[in-house]
């Protein structure tokens, strides 16, 4: 801990706090608090959906996979870029005009409306799963600032997951989605930064290409991208790649897609995302690697701070606070957005849908900051387990969402005859197979996500080959919808 690393981190602080008081007399209804009035422009709405995406595993947890297992953990970062690229080219245009034409500001709101639910058990399950698998995926963020606060300040790791979670809380306390967007482009920006000039200077200082493939060889490390071992190995692959499919179940990247202020703005949205996912991955994919030869071991043993370490040994004091910001932004930028998502799911599907209908705006937004002080305070609680590896509890709720909404999603979106019905019998089976796969410990066979997502799949079509949708609102709103895509 330097005077410079200090400065740099109450700095930053400060801004983040400043643009959450900013935004704070902004949100005066539900819908500029939770979509910004659906006004983001393409560097907002692109920057925002990819820093939101990838949180505190980019820079902690895959860094320190490819760091302890090699290249063949870089089939992660493949099937995430190329998850991003179809989610992009699939999803966010028809869900941008869909979500408007049926009036929907989140997700379980959505399905209910899409698919004309008469029950209401479409909304409420899915917002159950929203904040189930949230609260888990915010606690890997704050176990992530724990780790970082602690190797950083040297304070205990309880202190520095309740330091982490009280400046998230404040900036999205106050500002809804429009502080969390706008901290989102600066906190992107810096991740990019980052991830390109810290590789680039410990390349050299681990000796290069040789030196790096000495050291891998030393370690017992393998060198190349394609494991060895035959049919094992080849599932290994497609449970790395298989990370691609949660794309398409992600309400925190999707909302983004909603607020986009035309279809237009989308598609500058996509180019400049994905330049930005591609220089990201391979940059966290070149840390964990170029570490292997900058370390003979670890200070403190534990892999997912390879880049901590790494901004330790090659950076200018200065630098190394502006560097460690970047990996805080990286925490920051996803569970600000998984505290209102979730809290969305708290005032829009439970407390306007079953406590109170007729609630004014200003309570309903009263209510929804109230949802992020809950949220967090049981993700914190969940946090303060730091033996759980970030990737490790990323990846459940990444699948649990890609499991569950995944499929419900591009059937949604692509599919004339799905019903209610079939979407909620689809969700909850890909759910269940999701968790029934990862308590049988199977995870290490295959990642539970392909399972979960396959069942969810073949329930949605088995269900649409005995029913057909022949509501005519539903129908028609279909065709309406893809027709404006088509002339777009």
């Amino acid at each position: 801990m330097t005077t410079a690393t200090v400065v740099t981190f109450v700095v930053y602080f400060l801004l983040l706090l400043g643009v959450g008081l900013y935004f704070y007399r902004r949100n005066e209804s539900i819908e500029e608090y939770l979509l910004g009035g659906r006004g983001m422009g393409a560097w907002v709405t692109a920057l925002s959906a990819q820093a939101s995406d990838m949180s505190g595993w980019l820079l902690m947890g895959l860094p320190g996979a490819i760091y302890v297992g090699g290249l063949v953990n870089a089939w992660i970062a493949i099937g995430l870029f190329l998850g991003t690229a179809l989610n992009w080219t699939l999803v966010s245009r028809r869900l941008r005009v869909y979500t408007q034409r049926t009036g929907a500001i989140t997700l379980p709101c959505f399905f209910e409306a899409r698919f004309a639910d008469p029950t209401g058990l479409l909304r409420v399950i899915s917002a159950i799963i929203i904040l189930v698998f949230f609260t888990i995926y915010a606690s890997s963020g704050l176990v992530a600032a724990g780790k970082l606060f602690e190797s950083t300040f040297q304070v205990s790791y309880v202190t520095a997951v309740v330091i982490g979670g009280a400046v998230i809380v404040a900036y999205t306390f106050l500002g809804g989605f429009l502080a969390v967007c706008w901290t989102d482009l600066f906190q992107g920006s810096l991740m990019v930064a980052a991830l390109v000039v810290v590789p680039m200077v410990a390349y050299a200082k681990a000796g290069g290409l040789a030196g790096v493939h000495e050291a891998m060889t030393a370690k017992g490390i393998p060198t190349g991208l394609v494991p060895e071992g035959g049919i094992a190995a080849l599932l290994g692959i497609i449970s790395a790649m298989a990370w691609g499919l949660g794309y398409f179940g992600q309400p925190h990247i999707l909302v983004r897609f909603m607020s986009a202020k035309s279809l237009a703005k989308l598609s500058e949205s996509m180019a400049i995302a994905l330049v930005w996912v591609l220089i990201s991955l391979a940059g966290a994919v070149l840390i964990g690697w170029i570490g292997i030869g900058l370390f003979d071991t670890l200070p403190d043993g534990d892999p997912e701070k390879v880049f901590i370490h790494m901004i330790a040994r090659t950076m200018h004091p200065w630098l190394v606070g502006i560097m460690l910001s970047a990996i805080l932004s990286a925490i920051m930028s996803t569970i600000d957005s998984q505290l209102l998502v979730s809290s969305s799911a708290l005032t829009e599907d439970f407390y306007q849908k079953a406590i109170q209908r007729n609630a004014g705006p200003r309570e309903v937004v009263f209510m929804g900051r109230v949802g992020v002080l809950v949220i967090s305070i049981i993700a914190m609680v969940l946090a303060l387990r730091p033996d759980d590896t970030i990737l490790g509890i990323v990846a459940y709720a990444w699948g649990g969402f890609g499991a569950a909404f995944g499929p419900v999603i591009l059937f949604a979106l692509f599919s004339r005859r799905t019903t209610w019905l079939a979407a909620l019998l689809g969700m909850t089976a890909g759910t269940v197979v999701l968790i029934v796969w990862k308590r049988l410990g199977l995870s290490g066979q295959m990642y539970e996500l392909v399972p979960g997502f396959l069942a969810n799949c073949m329930i949605i079509l088995i269900v649409n080959c005995l029913l057909r949708q022949d509501n005519p609102l539903v129908l028609r709103q279909f065709d309406e919808v893809t027709d404006e895509i088509r002339r777009a």
